[in-house]
């Protein structure tokens, strides 16, 4: 027992998991992460990072019997031949879809982190205030002054690329250089800025480092060359993930150990010293079961799987899951509305082209019910747009000189828009444990019950009609909206279930994260969400996890915790 005894232990190597292993570590905690897919080391475990499409057997497509086999991954931007092995395989780890829900997941060292959109926006304070106000959830037990340290803490260390707005909707942050706009780009934001009076239009914020610091080049990092190759693992480590960053930095400490082919069956909780004492898990690859001790214990395990292991975690104290008296745990799971979509052309600017492939696109912050409930719906949506020249010849263009000279010039400029709306947690959006059906290593399978509502579909039509308005006015012609109608799962934002509160009642985290009836278990990955909120969620993620280790360690040391 003594072997496997540590001061800490995370599980969960993505996001939240390692900033909180880098976090404990560099605190002095002796600090176990436990992953349950195989190793990634940055750079040596990159193997198409520098591949060309015709290096590769299907050129860069996914074949047709792995599209039948995996629809689910398969709806993925993401997934393709040469990032497929960061991602899950429908067939290896199935679930239980009791209404359809895309879930998609990366099980290696670095987690999601290797694969995600890398879209860094701090909440503002309307964000927090905003289900205490309104009522649409429990309210949030910090708020933005909480936060805001810590948000400045981790963008630091990430390098986060943006420009200074002073907009309350959406604070300012540590930014390095931004990104540009081109220059229809700019021409729909002087537009859409003389049009509106409460709508900014302003470049996206984005964990890419346009010009390193020494904190960055310490961790071995460079510039990002704009290649979007990001997917692949990036040998310059110009953007964030754990692998290039946060996990060397622990590991630097000496006090960091890590465990991959670790998959995590339960928390360990000891009814005769009314605590949790450790994890369980089960080896990947041998399917041995170990047990591993700690006095404090993160779970970042990413959202759902957070929800999987507290669920499983049974005890005589705790028959309906870790912590879970008030009945909650599973529940209120949230979401990001990516439905809607408008597409536009754009006339003129026939003499400008652009260079690079930029990793972010222009954005404006939400501007429904941001201070007060004033639609017909609740909370609102963040707007993304991008304009670029494809089409390089004509589909009809035979082969020959004409197709050869047509590809050497580029096409008409085109305009893309899409939404990033807000959803409300509910109780009957849940998940729960199948009593009858088990993985390989004999975890009960995840069953999901999430959908959309009308409030959806309301915040849906409004950004058409708006989004299509906004276009009209910024010039633009031939415009075309659509639904996809995909399953919710597909943002990638799933949140909640084990969220955040003032009520032991009505939550199962308090203002730091910390379980109300476990104190010496904590979560800080999507799970703790009380709400979403309009934001891409992963800056705020980090942020919450460092502020929680620091509160950890200093109640370690008061001896609160022990």
């Amino acid at each position: 027992m003594k072997r496997n005894e540590f001061d800490a232990i995370v599980i969960g190597s993505g996001i939240s998991g390692g900033w909180a292993a880098k976090e404990l570590c560099e605190k002095g905690l002796k600090t176990l992460v436990l992953e349950r897919g195989r190793d990634v080391k940055h750079l040596q475990d990159y193997p198409t990072m520098t591949s060309n499409p015709w290096e590769m057997p299907h050129r860069n497509t996914i074949p047709r019997e792995d599209k039948i086999k995996n629809p689910v991954v398969n709806r993925c931007y993401a997934y393709k031949e040469d990032t497929e092995h960061f991602f899950v395989k429908d067939s290896d780890h199935p679930y239980v879809q009791e209404k359809p829900f895309d879930w998609v997941r990366g099980y290696q060292v670095g987690g999601k982190s290797l694969i995600w959109a890398r879209q860094t926006q701090r909440w503002s304070k309307y964000d927090f205030e905003g289900p205490g106000r309104d009522g649409f959830a429990v309210d949030w037990p910090i708020r933005y002054d909480d936060i805001a340290p810590w948000y400045s803490h981790v963008e630091r260390f990430v390098g986060i690329s943006g420009s200074y707005e002073g907009l309350d909707t959406l604070p300012d942050g540590e930014f390095l250089k931004p990104w540009e706009m081109n220059c229809v780009e700019k021409e729909i934001q002087k537009r859409i800025k003389s049009a509106y009076q409460d709508r900014d239009v302003i470049i996206g914020r984005c964990a890419h480092l346009t010009e390193p610091k020494e904190v960055h080049l310490a961790q071995g990092r460079g510039q990002c060359m704009a290649r979007n190759q990001c997917y692949r693992g990036c040998p310059f480590g110009g953007y964030f993930s754990s692998n290039s960053s946060t996990l060397p930095f622990a590991a630097a400490t000496g006090n960091l150990t890590l465990r991959p082919d670790s998959v995590v069956h339960s928390l360990i909780y000891d009814d005769q010293k009314e605590k949790v004492t450790g994890v369980r898990i089960v080896d990947r690859l041998t399917l041995e079961s170990t047990e591993y001790f700690a006095k404090v214990i993160f779970v970042n395990a990413s959202a759902l799987n957070s929800n999987l292991i507290l669920m499983n975690s049974v005890s005589s104290r705790f028959p309906n899951g870790l912590g879970n008296d008030s009945g909650v745990l599973g529940k209120y799971i949230a979401f990001h509305n990516y439905r809607g979509s408008i597409g536009a052309s754009y006339e003129g600017f026939e003499d400008s082209y652009y260079y690079g492939r930029r990793p972010t696109a222009v954005m404006m912050p939400n501007f429904r019910n941001v201070k007060k409930q004033e639609m017909d719906f609740l909370r609102g949506y963040m707007t993304f747009y991008t304009a670029g020249r494809a089409g390089f010849g004509h589909a009809d263009m035979p082969f020959g000189a004409d197709f050869k000279e047509a590809n050497t010039k580029p096409g008409p400029w085109s305009v893309y828009m899409m939404m990033q709306g807000e959803t409300i947690p509910k109780e009957s959006n849940q998940v729960t444990l199948s009593a009858d059906q088990k993985d390989a290593w004999g975890i009960p399978l995840l069953k999901v019950n999430v959908d959309y509502d009308s409030n959806d579909e309301l915040i849906l039509k409004d950004f058409f009609v708006q989004g299509e308005e906004m276009l009209i006015k910024a010039g633009c012609q031939n415009i075309r909206t659509s639904d996809s109608k995909q399953s919710p799962g597909l943002d990638i934002h799933e949140m909640g279930g084990v969220r955040m509160g003032k009520d032991p009642k009505t939550s199962l985290l308090n203002d730091f994260n910390q379980m109300h009836l476990a104190p010496n278990v904590f979560v800080t990955d999507g799970a703790c969400m009380t709400s979403t909120g309009t934001q891409n969620p992963s800056i705020t993620y980090m942020a919450l996890t460092a502020r929680a280790v620091d509160y950890a360690v200093n109640e370690l040391k008061k001896g609160s915790i022990k």
